[in-house]
């Protein structure tokens, strides 16, 4: 089965049944900078130096981990991929915000969405001028009806206002429904700018290509229009705070040839394949990609991985952990870092083992959940809930 692979492709479905070696040292004093303003250098080092070890590459030996990544903003507190919640995201301390799921505009520009297709983030059912917009395209291989940010000039885009994706699961986040625009990589960048101005130290934002084959066809290529507005902001080279991800191995590759960023690439469910694979007929799927082999040849061209949780710990039928496989090991013997999605606090999106009542919106144990998977060894985690990803963080380093 051919998949794009998004996060919410699984975690909706959880959530209704319950870097070269430059590149690498850079990757972990990135981190190392933002989680030290939060956290404390000394701590940082020390714990660094206890759960690094230098075992998988010697440049991360001061890397604060588990490193803590604002999983499109704060978005289980705002409405997801909007200044507001990149903003909380930042002023609760993660480590580094994934500002930006990057798709184009008809007229070329880079906006944060986290798909193309907005009906379900934006108001614009709303709005009877883009009635007609409304139309079915297939999308990676799946049929998709709504509104598409191709079809939209910028200018019209601005014309609507982001609302929260998920209600059913967060009813307090639409309090700020209508609140925010749509914002444009420019603006982020600049709104990273001035950030790092205000706090004295360089924020870090993690931005993701989406559906790169899909918008090549378009002749709306990804990866020229990124490395454009990037090279624009002196942002291209491999000391710059911007970590690049794509869960299409061949747009990473690409990436690879325009810049100097730290590089990851995105892994869905084992038995998916990347949706470039599908295009261009190569057989492998994610279960091919994360065995020892396929591990070497993503570290040939990028600096990480960011595997779905269920690569880290598989669950069995009724969605309870099991046991974690080799997949950290692995990628560390392979010189690669991992940062895994998405930890949430909803009961609905936790492993069944740390569900707590049936409430669509309650949390359930995301503390005992984080834990179990620090003891992984993972180097980081998205999260929806930063503030709770820091303080099991803390928990962890106490302990260990």
């Amino acid at each position: 089965m051919g998949t794009q692979g998004t996060r919410d492709t699984q975690d909706s479905n959880e959530g209704r049944t319950g870097i070269a070696r430059g590149r690498r040292a850079v990757l972990g004093a990135a981190v190392l900078g933002a989680g030290g303003a939060v956290l404390g250098l000394p701590a940082a080092a020390r714990a660094a130096d206890k759960h690094g070890n230098g075992t998988y590459n010697g440049g991360y030996k001061s890397l604060p981990k588990p490193t803590i990544i604002g999983h499109r903003g704060a978005s289980g507190y705002r409405p997801e991929h909007t200044l507001g919640s990149y903003q909380l995201a930042l002023d609760m301390g993660a480590h580094i915000i994934e500002a930006g799921d990057l798709v184009p505009t008809k007229d070329g520009h880079l906006v944060c969405r986290h798909e193309p297709e907005i009906g379900g983030t934006t108001d614009v059912s709303a709005h009877p001028e883009f009635a007609d917009r409304k139309v079915t395209k297939v999308l990676d291989g799946v049929s998709t009806t709504g509104w598409f940010t191709e079809d939209f000039t910028l200018a019209e885009l601005k014309t609507l206002r982001a609302k929260e994706r998920v209600p059913a699961n967060r009813p307090h986040n639409t309090l700020y429904d209508g609140r925010w625009e749509i914002p444009t990589f420019e603006e982020v960048l600049r709104w990273r700018e001035e950030q790092s101005g205000k706090l004295g130290r360089q924020v870090w934002i993690y931005p993701e290509l989406k559906h790169p084959t899909y918008f090549r066809k378009l002749g709306l290529g990804l990866e020229e229009r990124v490395t454009k507005v990037l090279r624009r902001h002196g942002l291209d080279k491999k000391n710059s705070p911007v970590i690049l991800q794509s869960f299409e191995p061949t747009s990473i590759q690409r990436m690879n040839k325009l810049v100097g960023n730290p590089l990851a690439v995105l892994l869905s469910a084992a038995n998916t394949r990347p949706w470039d694979f599908v295009e261009t007929g190569d057989p492998r799927t994610v279960a091919d990609l994360v065995k020892p082999a396929g591990l070497k040849w993503i570290a040939s061209y990028a600096q990480g991985i960011g595997p779905t949780l269920d690569l880290i710990i598989p669950k069995d039928a009724s969605g309870n952990l099991t046991t974690p496989t080799t997949l950290v090991r692995d990628a560390h013997d392979a010189g690669l870092i991992l940062h895994p999605y998405t930890m949430r606090n909803e009961n609905p999106f936790l492993p069944a083992d740390f569900r707590r009542g049936t409430g669509a919106d309650a949390y359930g144990d995301a503390f005992g959940a984080f834990a179990t998977y620090f003891a992984t060894g993972i180097d980081g985690v998205f999260t929806d809930n930063p503030d709770t990803g820091l303080l099991a963080r803390e928990d962890f380093l106490k302990k260990n």
